[in-house]
């Protein structure tokens, strides 16, 4: 059976992909921030990923990985004008330091040593395209300017990640998911599905089938790429 490492597990995203997870057959290891999850069938690990010192313990009780989820991140809704430095933290921490101490600690401990395992980051459109401001209202909640800095470094830091660790049978690839519905306000709904070819947002489970491409032998010739899920919205 092989193991799969999720982080922000009990996130909307991470409850998606851990279910698929499990039903594609692996043993999924969770991390997350909160006291416990939700889903009893999975090995879960309260663990903060951008502290370094809090992944190799949770590691150490771990006996195989062959697959790992970068997942984990935060999000704020004050606007450019009110931006703290701790909100700006926050973001990178989550996203950006978590994808890269999770990455160091899992490829040191068992994808360099076997000479395989694959690498799937979640990244977002607005790592590839800025945020729309028009289809916001005053006081509604707008993707901030660091959620698209730390997402275009996800993407990047994917490349690199495939380069460096090709020699070692290494894959490492990015989904970046346009707007996924969870229950928005119906205004930003519309104003947003107008702008995606399609003309709606996505649901969340419309990820899996990329992510179960992705981590499968059919895609073994694919790798350091940032596949973008999202209705068509960035092909204009």
């Amino acid at each position: 059976m092989k193991t799969a490492i999720v982080t922000g597990c009990a996130g909307q995203l991470g409850r998606v992909f851990t279910e698929k997870l499990l039903a594609l057959g692996y043993e999924v290891i969770g991390f997350d921030l909160t006291d416990k999850t939700q889903n009893e069938r999975i090995a879960y690990y309260k663990v903060d990923v951008s502290k370094p010192t809090q992944i190799s313990k949770a590691l150490a009780k771990v006996n195989q990985a062959d697959l790992l989820l970068n997942n984990a991140g935060s999000f704020i809704f004050t606007p450019l004008e009110e931006r703290t430095e701790e909100e700006l933290d926050s973001l990178i921490d989550s996203h950006l330091k978590g994808t890269i101490f999770m990455t160091r600690e899992v490829f040191t401990r068992f994808f360099k040593p076997n000479k395989k395992g694959c690498i799937v980051n979640i990244g977002s459109i607005y790592g590839v395209v800025a945020a729309d401001m028009s289809i916001y209202r005053d006081g509604d909640r707008r993707a901030p300017e660091i959620y698209g800095a730390v997402k275009a470094a996800i993407i990047n830091l994917t490349k690199y990640f495939a380069s460096y660790m090709a020699a070692y049978n290494v894959r490492v690839n990015c989904i970046s998911p346009g707007g996924i519905f969870n229950h928005q306000d119906p205004d930003f709904v519309k104003k947003y599905s107008a702008k995606v070819p399609l003309k709606r947002m996505g649901k969340d489970k419309e990820l899996t089938s990329t992510l179960e491409y992705l981590i499968s032998d059919d895609s073994g010739y694919l790798t350091g790429q940032n596949i973008i899920v999202d209705g068509g919205l960035t092909l204009w």
